[in-house]
């Protein structure tokens, strides 16, 4: 037998155990979420759900804040988009401005080359008898043979291993025929830096950037656990710092003193004018393929 629309209803309603008069005494009990009852994981994990727009990172601060981030491309509908979920959490979440444009740290020039773009060499490891370098898994994704320079006759190694996105590493074995293969950073004052240990990040710690574009660069860690929305897709577990970057400066080397302590990813700025940059931690890759620094 058909219903009518409005008997239709009360059918249903009945069916359930309710009655109009109670379905709107429930909906009208229903009171809003308060936003500082909620957990920071489960802010971020709607920020990841509903506001993974490229161009934009957040990361937690330590008192429980979302520091959420947007750059230059972020503009009309989808700023619109971002700030319709970032409202909803108040005061919880702070919206902040990034100068530029966040991207990769890649392009062509000189330092280790694959395809037809140019990274930076990170860390030099190993396991046992043999040798790997680390750099960005944006790079090795692009590229499965690298070299030491631009004409490409000088062979480094093959990709052994690549994560991104998700992740930004990547892991070069060199060739047998490639031996300089020293354990230290390059810090472009004709000096280096030996590296002996690796460790994580912690907030406020001063940290120094290597990479082949900008040279040396120095800094502190601004935040931890950042995601970031590339146009390519997303990283997680990234450490936010105040250092400068610039294209090609990709898979270099963060670290502090001789501690090894990240590989450049991307970020947004320059090393002009000053900018924000975030890096891949190393420990990650070490124990995801069981080598060391040295």
């Amino acid at each position: 037998m058909k219903f009518p629309p409005i008997r239709r209803t009360a059918a249903i309603l009945a069916a359930a155990g309710l009655t109009a008069a109670g379905l709107l005494s429930t909906q009208a009990s229903a009171a809003p979420v308060d936003p500082s009852t909620l957990s920071a994981t489960a802010i971020t994990a709607t920020l990841s759900k509903d506001a993974s727009i490229p161009g934009t990172a957040w990361h937690t601060t330590p008192d429980g804040r979302i520091i959420v981030s947007y750059d230059d491309t972020v503009t009309g509908g989808k700023l619109t988009a971002l700030t319709g979920v970032t409202k909803q959490f108040g005061d919880r979440i702070t919206l902040e401005k990034m100068p530029g444009r966040l991207s990769k740290y890649i392009r062509g020039g000189d330092a280790i080359y694959g395809g037809q773009y140019r990274c930076s060499l990170g860390f030099n490891v190993r396991s046992g008898s043999t040798y790997y370098f680390l750099t960005a898994g944006h790079c090795t994704n692009i590229a499965s043979t690298w070299y030491a320079n631009s004409s490409k006759t000088t062979l480094l190694g093959s990709r052994y291993g690549s994560s991104f996105p998700g992740n930004d590493y990547g892991i070069v074995r060199y060739s047998t025929s490639y031996t300089n293969r020293p354990g230290v950073v390059n810090l472009y004052n004709g000096s280096t830096r030996d590296i002996t240990s690796a460790g994580n990040a912690s907030l406020n710690q001063s940290v120094q950037r290597s990479g082949s574009t900008t040279g040396l660069h120095s800094g502190r860690v601004t935040g931890l656990n950042a995601t970031v929305n590339y146009a390519e897709g997303t990283v997680r577990g990234l450490i936010r710092t105040n250092v400068c970057a610039e294209g090609g400066d990709s898979g270099g080397a963060l670290f502090s003193g001789s501690v090894a302590l990240g590989l450049t990813s991307g970020g947004s700025g320059n090393c002009s004018t000053g900018g924000t940059t975030y890096f891949q931690p190393v420990t990650e890759v070490l124990s995801r393929y069981g080598v060391n620094v040295y």
